[in-house]
């Protein structure tokens, strides 16, 4: 994978992405769903960027109501472990939240982001309009198009249908459990990387 900053340039080209183009409106809070691996990662990153509202883990995409966690684990369920969003659009925008996604998980792995393997850590997007599913297919193209990776991107962009949140103790799991072997060694590391390229664009530390 080429260095992420080239991942940035290459976001920030696209049409659409200027601060200058956000327009104010009263209907401000847009969600959007995503799935890049196991979700505590995701959570932790998004809940650091300016703009977003709230993130909610949870399954998407599979055709088992009122999944478990542990059904999910077992890659029977067709759903993936997702994130759901809610930004305001006055702050933040579609574009920035892919160029986000992008950044932090390898998009050319099927069914897999490091040592977790299965369907359930698909890389996918649910869109929930059109705006959604232009942004997404259009930064797709540009990232394959630039060969910004080493292989082809093989995140699916699939219409939304419905969320399930996930229990209660996998929600804000990073900033509840920092000292877990694996918030230790698999997240801190995707966050700081975040925080680095992001450093403009971080939510202001209370």
């Amino acid at each position: 994978m080429k260095n992420t900053i080239l991942i940035l340039l290459i976001t920030l080209s696209f049409n659409g992405f200027s601060q200058g183009n956000k327009t104010k409106n009263t209907s401000n809070l847009e969600t959007i769903t995503l799935g890049g691996g196991c979700y505590w990662c995701v959570e932790a990153v998004y809940e650091n960027l300016n703009g977003v509202k709230s993130v909610v883990s949870g399954f998407s995409g599979g055709k088992i109501a009122n999944p478990t966690y542990e059904e999910v684990c077992t890659g029977t369920t067709g759903h993936a472990e997702v994130v759901q969003i809610t930004y305001d659009k006055n702050v933040t925008d579609i574009n920035e939240i892919f160029k986000v996604f992008f950044t932090v998980h390898d998009p050319t792995t099927l069914n897999r982001q490091g040592a977790d393997v299965g369907t359930q850590y698909r890389s996918v997007i649910f869109y929930k309009n059109e705006e959604q599913k232009k942004a997404a297919q259009n930064i797709i193209t540009e990232l394959n198009n630039a060969k910004v990776y080493n292989s082809p991107i093989v995140t699916k962009t699939e219409p939304f249908t419905k969320f399930y949140k996930a229990e209660d103790y996998h929600q804000n799991y990073y900033a509840k459990n920092k000292n877990q072997p694996y918030c230790k060694m698999v997240i801190q590391p995707k966050l700081e990387k975040f925080e680095k390229v992001f450093k403009t664009k971080l939510k202001k530390k209370p």
